[in-house]
């Protein structure tokens, strides 16, 4: 969802949209798999020009279907964030071979006289992702012998803890030698 900035009034512009989980895995631009899934995003955002700087406020709701890295069962997971952006005009459209230091990297630049409001949404929903996803913190998991979720059935198999390969060292002793 590209803005044009002549098209922001002085008193700003209330962007309100939902997309379905295909139009944000199309702005990923990448063919491969995703370990999660998105069935609807709503996008609210007040857009404000400041000379030439455009503040971008507004929050992002969603539910990501994700698999739980203990006991592999599916679940979703709420989200709802706010972002702040400012964005000011890309240094490099002006001037040819500019190269930006480290401080401009962090900031956000637009090109063409537009805002791509979806590079916003991708890169926050992308962000609320957890490393390592749990349907609930009290998750069990898989019994390590036979396999079955811990979180619906027990089983009686007794799990051994297992002796660490370093253990041995706490013996070793070294000869002090001349």
């Amino acid at each position: 969802m590209k803005v044009r900035l002549s098209n922001i009034p002085d008193d700003g512009l209330d962007v309100h949209f939902s997309k379905g989980g295909d139009w944000f895995f199309q702005l990923l631009r990448q063919e491969d798999r995703y370990d999660f899934s998105l069935d609807r995003i709503d996008i609210r955002c007040q857009l404000n020009k400041i000379h030439k700087n455009v503040t971008a406020k507004g929050e992002i709701i969603t539910e990501i279907g994700l698999e739980c890295c203990r006991c592999l069962e599916r679940f979703t997971l709420p989200v709802a964030v706010e972002f702040d952006y400012t964005f000011s005009p890309d240094p490099r459209d002006s001037e040819k071979d500019l190269e930006l230091s480290d401080e401009e990297l962090g900031m956000n630049y637009y090109s063409d006289d537009q805002i791509d409001i979806g590079d916003i949404v991708v890169e926050q929903v992308i962000l609320q992702i957890p490393m390592k996803p749990l349907c609930n913190d009290s998750c069990k998991g898989l019994c390590k012998i036979c396999g079955i979720n811990l979180n619906v059935v027990g089983c009686n198999h007794q799990v051994e803890t297992s002796i660490s390969p370093f253990a041995h060292l706490k013996d070793f002793k070294i000869k002090k030698g001349k």
